[in-house]
């Protein structure tokens, strides 16, 4: 009898509650069931059929990461090679050559090695360009080239490289490479501490507690903190920085997601070191992420001033989910909020432009907020600065010489036109400006503006319609007038790409931390924060003490 009515009631019961729970999802799951199936036929259909041998591997790792960029930057598909790589990012250690490299065009350079580790033992210099790693010539190999530059400690790889066109040859000997989340930190006049944080991972909090505690050894009574250029990492370590300066039990950041699991409230764990010791924040467009969580927090909290330009705008939150064979997603997973409860997220990715764009937030839609001590700040577009300064912020010229190296590339030119200045701080001179930029005409440096490309675009349609020759006259004087009008941009911001100039040759000479010890003394950002630190009714004034 009990057997029958469970089977009645309960089984009943049961599926009501499926069917409930369910309800919500199921449109979602058949709608993944059916374009998983779609993708699953075509993919074995093309595999089968096609008219040349494929590789389903690239072909699958391609399709993944193409569809996942239609989300944000951020929701991205590792491989196994991918995976190691990611892990070194978060715990800062791993074996290699110990340089920054890149490949662009085909071509495998070194940007900058590290003082002391593998590639800077074996005399390669920003500027190589690697072409051959064992018996594999670069020109031939088309997979990531950086993977052939890792082993096991000790290993012997024989490299050929060109060095201003010239071919040379070494043997670089692998390593352990224990990337510093702090690079750098030094007293800055008798009573200023200085801290470089470049990165949030494993060892972030750890080395910034060690440096805060050395400093005030030394006889800081003030810090700053340089965030510029921090693009972020992990959230932990972000809030274990913020708990240095304030008291146990102190909310950071919360974070909010559709999956209430991912719904966290971080807050400080342990002990400070000092609650009350002046403090400000360096920050600029390229501190995101973890960087915002700790000055968007300690602004909330009226416990740090907070110095430069506008950030990123980067609110959201990643985490590494496992997948079989060794493979990985990063998701986005969550927004982050401030302790006042905004979120400084610049870009909709939910909206995009006709070129397929994240749309920008506007300001009229950003909304206001209030600190502890009633101070207003905003939401919607990066942590705006309670001190904003102009030489804090890049040009839009200046971003292009960086990211098109013709900054780099000069450099590297001039390093072997003046090979031993050794530890003599360079003179970019305004006679140096103009060389710089007769070499950037030379080279037919390529700014890649839009107009730029809209202008290159068009007289490719032109070609393939075949009337560029009658249009070629107007093409040429639209040319010339954009020229004019890259150059006006580029005196326009002279003191800048001077300034740029200098700190990519003080690399070159002295490592970055050459650059950093030279900041020490030289940097305006860094020179004004020390000067607010060191003005005390201006320091309160700001946080309303």
């Amino acid at each position: 009898m009990f057997k029958r009515l469970k089977r009645k009631y309960v089984l009943p019961a049961v599926a009501v509650g499926f069917l409930f729970v369910g309800a919500s999802f199921k449109d979602d799951f058949f709608e993944i069931a059916k374009q998983i199936e779609i993708f699953t036929t075509l993919f074995k259909t093309v595999n089968n059929n096609y008219v040349d041998e494929t590789n389903p591997g690239q072909l699958m790792d391609k399709a993944i990461k193409s569809m996942l960029a239609d989300l944000d930057p951020y929701t991205n598909y590792f491989n196994e090679q991918d995976v190691a790589k990611f892990k070194i990012n978060n715990t800062g250690e791993y074996t290699g050559i110990g340089a920054l490299i890149t490949r662009k065009e085909s071509k495998l350079i070194i940007k900058e090695p590290y003082k002391d580790y593998p590639a800077d033992k074996a005399g390669l210099k920003a500027g190589d360009e690697i072409i051959q790693i064992g018996d594999i010539v670069l020109a031939d190999f088309k997979e990531d080239a950086s993977e052939l530059l890792k082993g096991s400690r000790n290993t012997k790889i024989d490299i050929k490289y060109l060095r201003q066109g010239k071919p040379m040859s070494t043997q670089l000997v692998l390593n352990e490479v224990d990337v510093k989340a702090v690079p750098y930190y030094a007293l800055v006049g008798k009573e200023t501490g200085y801290i470089v944080l470049s990165q949030f991972n494993a060892k972030a909090s750890q080395e910034t507690k060690a440096a805060l505690i050395d400093l005030k050894g030394q006889g800081a009574k003030n810090i700053i903190l340089d965030l510029r250029g921090n693009p972020g990492g992990l959230v932990n370590e972000a809030v274990a920085i913020c708990n240095l300066f304030v008291p146990q039990n102190e909310i950071i950041v919360t974070t909010k997601s559709k999956n209430e699991k991912y719904n966290n409230t971080y807050k400080t764990q342990k002990a400070p070191v000092d609650t009350e010791i002046p403090l400000a924040i360096l920050v600029d467009g390229k501190s995101a992420s973890a960087s915002e969580i700790v000055s968007g927090a300690l602004q909330d909290l009226d416990r740090a001033v907070i110095v430069g330009s506008r950030s990123f705008g980067k609110g959201l939150v990643q985490r590494p989910l496992d997948l079989v064979y060794g493979t990985q997603v990063k998701v986005t997973i969550s927004r982050y909020y401030t302790p006042s409860g905004r979120s400084i997220q610049a870009l909709d990715y939910t909206h995009k432009d006709v070129d397929g764009k994240a749309i920008r937030i506007d300001k009229k839609n950003y909304n206001a907020f209030k600190t502890r001590k009633g101070r207003t700040v905003y939401d919607g577009g990066g942590i705006l600065p309670d001190v904003e300064l102009e030489e804090s912020k890049t040009s839009a010229i200046a971003d292009a010489l960086v990211r098109n190296d013709g900054i780099f590339n000069y450099a590297t030119v001039y390093y072997y036109k003046n090979p031993n200045l050794g530890t003599t701080i360079p003179t970019v001179s305004d006679a140096e400006f103009e060389a710089f930029k007769q070499y950037l005409k030379k080279e037919k440096f390529e700014f890649d503006t839009e107009t730029e490309k809209s202008l290159k675009a068009t007289l490719e349609v032109a070609k393939k319609e075949k009337v560029d020759e009658s249009i070629a006259a107007e093409y040429q004087q639209l040319l010339a007038a954009l020229q004019k009008s890259e150059e006006k941009e580029l005196n326009t911001h002279k003191a800048e790409i001077k300034q740029m100039l200098l700190d990519e040759l003080i690399k070159r000479y002295q490592y970055k931390e050459g650059l950093y010890k030279y900041y020490t003394t030289s940097n305006p950002e860094i020179q004004k924060a020390a000067a607010l630190l060191n003005n005390p009714s201006q320091y309160n004034k700001i946080l309303l003490k």
